[in-house]
């Protein structure tokens, strides 16, 4: 029989931990939860009002995923009630509310906040504008919000210091060795309709009868997957924006930027990738079109070109996973596969090379798609190739330092010259 303190210790019983610790919504429903709960107990001990829920509200537009998000959030809420506040106060020792006083007020709010880069937070300079325009003890009810939104900002603020958010960069890795999965899947599903086209040299019945679909069908198939990873990039791209947040002015890390740069430069890569599948599709539908339904190579080619592109899939894979490890042993072990999978796969480009030369003398109308397809392929291989990467990579921390080089420049220049001024 098993004993009570087995449940703890088995590693099946904390799995669903390991996946709610992982989940960006999850950890944000809990974060922002906790935070405006203990901002409104934190009002109600310093604020006038009787329900100030304006930290509450505060609280969870601050509480971000990551705590450069938090900390960029908190600046533009505060600043934009503080500019509503003003220009509410302005208004009211001028004139009273009226309809046309409103829309000034409205117009105001809106260029000002332009203006003052409160970016998402714009209209908030003018709902503030407008609370406490509205109300009879203008001075008191702004300063009352004034203080409600400091309260919640705050405390969400510092519950994102003391309790720091995790870091992102598993889960931006885990959609970056994704994308390169579906990469793979496409390519492969390419290589096995090319191998299988001498089966179906003439054009096939329409769906419904059970028969393969002809192969300019088969290749638009492929096609519209192809076109679909832009989707799947953009995708991909979002977590990496929240993975790079979380570890700006994150304390739990070091060397931020590297790992940065690593991981863009890698979806950089895959995205062009991505770009030059969707034209080899292209040119694989063009010639199947040409071909008029019968088969797109000789049997001899098109094993070569099957090979070619499982090899270019593997290597896609490999490529994603070197970029997402955190050790070097990993680092070693996926970069000797990927050196390997590159090897063959050049091997098998070259064989297939010659074999396209031989088939462009016997139909030289598509001398030009066979051209076409090398160079797409010759293309994937470059921009995977760690060469190519380490000069990226060079190009990436050289442009950054730079960067940085010149912000450290504009600040100690404006200290200097406060300094001469006072």
């Amino acid at each position: 029989m098993p004993r009570p303190s087995d449940w703890f210790v088995h590693p099946r019983r904390w799995q669903w931990w390991q996946r709610f610790r992982r989940d960006p919504f999850a950890v944000q429903t809990v974060r922002s939860t906790a935070a405006a709960t203990l901002s409104y107990v934190v009002a109600l001990q310093l604020s006038a009002e009787a329900a100030p829920l304006t930290a509450p509200l505060t609280a969870l537009l601050v509480v971000q995923v990551t705590l450069y998000s938090t900390l960029k959030t908190s600046l533009r809420r505060v600043t934009s009630v503080v500019v509503g506040v003003l220009i509410a106060i302005a208004f009211s020792a001028l004139v009273g509310l009226t309809w046309w006083s409103l829309a000034l007020v409205i117009l105001a709010s809106l260029v000002v906040g332009r203006f003052v880069r409160v970016e998402e937070f714009i209209p908030e300079v003018a709902i503030s504008a407008m609370l406490v325009l509205g109300v009879t003890q203008v001075a008191n009810t702004a300063w009352d919000r004034v203080l409600e939104t400091l309260i919640g900002a705050v405390v969400g603020l510092v519950f994102n210091v003391v309790l720091v958010p995790p870091v992102w960069v598993d889960t931006a890795g885990d959609s970056i060795v994704d994308l390169a999965r579906r990469m793979r899947r496409l390519l492969v599903d390419i290589g096995d309709e090319l191998a299988d086209q001498d089966r179906h040299p003439e054009p096939a019945p329409l769906s419904g009868t059970g028969a393969a679909p002809p192969p300019v069908e088969r290749a638009a198939a492929r096609l519209h997957e192809a076109r679909l990873l832009d989707n799947d990039v953009a995708d991909v791209d979002a977590a990496l924006r929240q993975a790079e947040d979380s570890l700006r002015m994150n304390p739990r890390v070091k060397e931020g930027l590297l790992h940065r740069i690593v991981l863009r430069t890698g979806l950089d890569t895959l995205e062009i990738c991505a770009v030059v599948l969707r034209v080899l599709t292209r040119t694989l539908t063009d010639l199947a079109r040409d071909r008029n339904g019968a088969a797109l190579f000789r049997e001899e080619t098109a094993g070569a070109l099957q090979e070619t592109v499982r090899h270019l899939a593997d290597v896609l894979v490999s490529f994603a996973v070197l970029v997402t490890s955190h050790t070097s042993t990993g680092s070693e072990r996926a970069e000797g596969h990927l050196a390997d999978e590159l090897r063959a796969a050049r091997s098998a480009r070259d064989r297939a090379a010659g074999l396209l030369r031989s088939d462009a003398e016997a139909h030289p109308d598509h001398w030009q798609l066979y051209g076409a397809l090398l160079a797409e392929i010759d293309r994937v291989l470059d921009e995977l190739d760690p060469d190519h990467r380490g000069r990226r990579l060079m190009e990436e921390l050289d442009r950054h330092t730079r960067a940085r080089e010149e912000r450290r420049r504009r600040v100690t220049a404006l200290a200097t010259r406060a300094r001469r001024v006072s």
